[in-house]
């Protein structure tokens, strides 16, 4: 038992990876509980999938580099979620809508570039389904600040975010910059999505934003709490996925994802207090 947990880790891009899937499973799962309690799943989806026309374009620029990728992909994400957030203020149209829009519209953009050179999609398919046993010296770096960037608003916009997440009209009442602060949100998502990208890649990402979140709020109701579960859950997500993946030679991204949902689905049928389980 204790060489089969301590093989994978002779090899440096296991511990790369390992390092980056603990990084994004933390900042993934502590903004997640924002997306689980406003109901942002669908943002969170459409968000993902928003990247690949700038992830294309950043191919086409710089003739197939890696290296930009990650920077094409943040200021895209970045640039949508701030789209939706403009389009949304419009009292005509709801933000469900603004995000269809968008989703379909950049998503489409994407696959019209792709589709110009048949390469790209041998090239750009780890965008797509994850890559974190590729995952190099420099994309840890990158993650690890922009993470930590992420997880230090969290921590400074504490009150403000939960205010705004559980009681909007009070938010304004206390003339908080409601607006504000919900741009800053998307565009934490955004950086979210964009540093956790080359982890589980774009068709995975929302899990990693909600499965973690979502099974730390059947435990708990207290905001804090559910960060901290949803931290832990999501850093061993990744942790045992990868594992799995290296012993049973399974895609890394949708390792760690599956392993993120078989843990809610037991805390759903198990949890104590109202497991579906336990109430029957």
């Amino acid at each position: 038992m204790f060489n089969w947990l301590l093989e994978p880790l002779s090899y440096p891009f296991m511990l790369r990876g390992l390092a980056a899937g603990v990084l994004v499973g933390i900042v993934g799962a502590v903004v997640g509980t924002y997306v689980v309690l406003r109901g942002m799943a669908f943002f969170g989806d459409a968000l993902a999938h928003t990247v690949l026309p700038g992830v294309a374009l950043g191919y086409l620029v710089s003739g197939g580099e890696r290296g930009t990728l990650f920077w094409w992909a943040l200021g895209t994400a970045v640039l949508a979620s701030l789209g939706i957030g403009a389009i949304s203020k419009n009292a005509r149209i709801k933000e469900d809508t603004a995000i269809g829009i968008i989703f379909a519209g950049m998503f489409a953009l994407g696959i019209a570039i792709i589709s110009t050179v048949r390469s790209y999609a041998v090239d750009l398919s780890h965008f797509l389904f994850g890559d974190v046993l590729g995952v190099t010296n420099r994309d840890l770096v990158l993650t690890a600040i922009f993470g930590g960037i992420v997880l230090l608003l969290v921590f400074i916009f504490y009150k403000e975010f939960l205010t705004l997440s559980f009681d909007p009209v009070l938010a304004a009442t206390l003339r908080m910059p409601v607006g504000l602060l919900n741009n800053l949100l998307l565009a934490m998502i955004a950086v979210t999505v964009a540093v956790s990208m080359q982890t589980v890649g774009v068709a995975l990402m929302v899990a990693m934003l909600v499965t973690p979140a979502a099974t730390a709020y059947l435990l708990t109701r207290r905001l804090w709490k559910m960060m901290m579960l949803a931290a832990f859950i999501g850093a061993s997500s990744s942790v045992i996925g990868l594992y799995l993946s290296f012993y049973l030679n399974i895609a890394s991204g949708a390792a760690i994802v599956l392993t993120a949902t078989a843990v809610f689905i037991a805390v759903f049928l198990l949890n104590p207090r109202q497991g579906v389980l336990r109430r029957g």
